[in-house]
């Protein structure tokens, strides 16, 4: 009895046969998703160019290989045709460095027949679905479902993920996980290069290389490392032994990953990355907020324990990714404030700005979110912490050592080379600042003096070129128990001309709270200096002092 290539304890469907064996000439279908890893690879183009190494080549006398769809270090995805059904399909091969010895090659072997059975027990439509096994030149050629699309990874190349679309994509990779772990199997790799995204929305979850699967034997060496160490659980950085959790986990940093475009836990080398996993309390992503941004930092818990179960996660991207219509009454009462806003619209504009019409118009968006905060503010009130409707706390431990209280749809910039984070309004019309400084290190630090700050500004600022004709206040206060200062600076942009008979003013609120030994931290609110903008700016800065919490002060 022959399988025609494949060994007796391998699962075939060699019997079948094709009916004219030999060459034939194919379509070129759309360009099927590939996982990152694997590099893609240029087509073969027509006229006397000649075929590419193995293609034309058939494996398991049916699966004709056409073209390589990409390669990474230890495999290689082909497209190939299957003669006998007539089908495209995709075949991995085994590509183990020469210079690996005949265990480590073995262990290669191994953990892809292992991802074949461990892909074949899962039933569920976003799992990829694994056809053959064929064994030729002593290794195992995976044979799988082609899947035409492309990878969350390389979608991301694009740009960031809208919430919505973000909660859709974690509703199939999630059943597909539940799926898994009903079956007994861990993926262990789950990350935006091993989730393909198909044709009809279809989202598929591939790459099972790594996978546990309960009741075999582990293959990673003692001390070994496998998988993406910004996707890892810290449970698995630990050494400890992992659960349905920890794919959750990874779940959680994709879908993090999707609205802000990376991994929180991204560094420049992996001992930092691991160290970030295990340590870092990375912030609230700022494009995705309100539930989806509570579920995401629920899944980034330390312990797993602490993570919520599928039911949970399932509940809340169900209500993001198809959230309930808004209902007629709160419709109304929203365009009812849009009018009253848009009537008041001068008294948001500060009085160089009123003369504009340019400057009104661009500022209508600002009150009609205004308008919109105002609803809020209206259906749900304070919270029991004190922070207004629609506002969230932060954690900027890294970076500030504190937690922060930011309305949610500011937008976060973060500066790579100081301790200081920006939030921006999205109308334009605010800016609160934080910085953290040690004076010890940095040497052009101005100081936790409110006297030091004020003959800054009265000197101009920032290289002498960031504010004309300042007019500095300052009192004392307390903050945590501790002295503090607060400041109030009114002065003219230094890019505003000179000539310029009643200049645009600016205004900052600012908190300066000293620490211990030479660190000190700043909390800056940037608004106009006049008008109902400023008044609202007073109550903003407020809020957001009320709402700082400083570790360790």
């Amino acid at each position: 009895m022959t399988n025609d290539g494949g060994r007796a304890n391998e699962p075939t469907s060699y019997g079948l046969r094709p009916p004219q064996p030999g060459p034939q000439q194919l379509p070129v279908p759309e360009q099927p998703a590939v996982p990152q890893q694997y590099e893609p690879t240029q087509e073969v183009g027509g006229g006397n160019a000649k075929p590419e190494s193995g293609a034309g080549r058939v494996l398991g006398g049916r699966y004709r290989l056409v073209d390589r769809l990409g390669h990474g270090g230890m495999g290689t995805v082909w497209r190939a045709h299957d003669e006998v059904v007539d089908r495209d399909v995709a075949v991995k091969e085994p590509r183990v460095p020469d210079h690996l010895g005949e265990r480590e090659r073995n262990t290669v072997h191994l953990r892809m027949q292992r991802e074949a059975r461990a892909a074949a027990r899962i039933d569920h439509p976003s799992v990829v679905t694994m056809h053959d096994v064929v064994v030729e030149d002593d290794k195992p050629w995976i044979v799988m479902e082609l899947v035409r699309g492309h990878s969350m990874a390389d979608r991301l190349q694009e740009g960031t993920l809208d919430v919505r679309e973000a909660a859709r994509i974690g509703l199939a990779v999630l059943g597909a996980l539940s799926a898994a772990h009903e079956a007994g199997v861990l993926h262990r790799d789950v990350k935006p290069a091993n989730v393909l995204l198909g044709r009809g929305d279809r989202v598929v979850l591939t790459d099972f290389g790594i996978a546990q699967v309960e009741g075999e034997q582990g293959l990673t060496e003692t001390g070994g490392f496998v998988g993406s160490p910004e996707y890892i659980a810290p449970e698995r950085v630990l050494g400890q032994r992992p659960g349905p959790e920890s794919d959750l986990w990874s779940l959680g940093v994709v879908l993090y990953a999707a609205v802000e475009g990376v991994s929180p836990y991204r560094r420049s080398n992996t001992p930092a990355t691991l160290q970030a996993v295990l340590s870092a309390e990375p912030q609230m992503p700022a494009r995705g907020s309100g539930a989806f941004g509570t579920l995401v930092m629920q899944l980034l818990r330390k312990d797993p324990a602490a993570r919520p179960g599928p039911a949970e996660i399932r509940q809340t991207l169900e209500s993001v990714a198809h959230p309930a219509p808004a209902s007629l009454a709160a419709t109304r009462l929203l365009a009812d404030a849009g009018a009253g806003a848009a009537e008041g619209l001068r008294a948001w504009v500060p009085p160089v700005l009123a003369r504009s019409r340019r400057a009104r118009y661009g500022l209508g968006g600002g009150a009609l979110a205004v308008a919109a905060a105002v609803v809020l503010a209206v259906v749900q009130p304070f919270s029991g912490e004190g922070l207004p409707s629609g506002w969230q706390v932060r954690p900027e431990n890294e970076v500030l050592n504190a937690d922060v209280a930011v309305p949610g749809d500011y937008r976060r910039v973060q500066d790579d080379k100081i301790e200081a984070i920006w939030y921006y309004d999205p109308s334009g019309v605010f800016e609160i600042d934080f910085w953290r400084t040690d004076t010890a290190t940095e040497k052009d630090a101005v100081g936790a003096s409110a006297g030091a700050w004020e003959a800054h500004y009265n000197a101009g600022g920032d290289q002498k070129t960031e504010m004309r004709n300042a007019r500095v206040t300052t009192k004392k206060t307390t903050f945590q128990g501790k002295d503090a200062a607060e400041l109030v600076t009114d002065f003219v942009p230094y890019s505003t001309s000179s000539s310029v008979v009643d200049p645009y003013r600016t205004k900052y609120y600012e908190l300066l709270v000293p620490g211990q030994g030479s660190t000190y931290w700043r909390m800056r609110v940037r608004m106009p200096a006049e008008g109902q903008a400023a008044k609202d700016g007073a109550k903003l800065f407020a809020q957001v002092r009320d709402g700082l919490k400083i570790r360790g002060l």
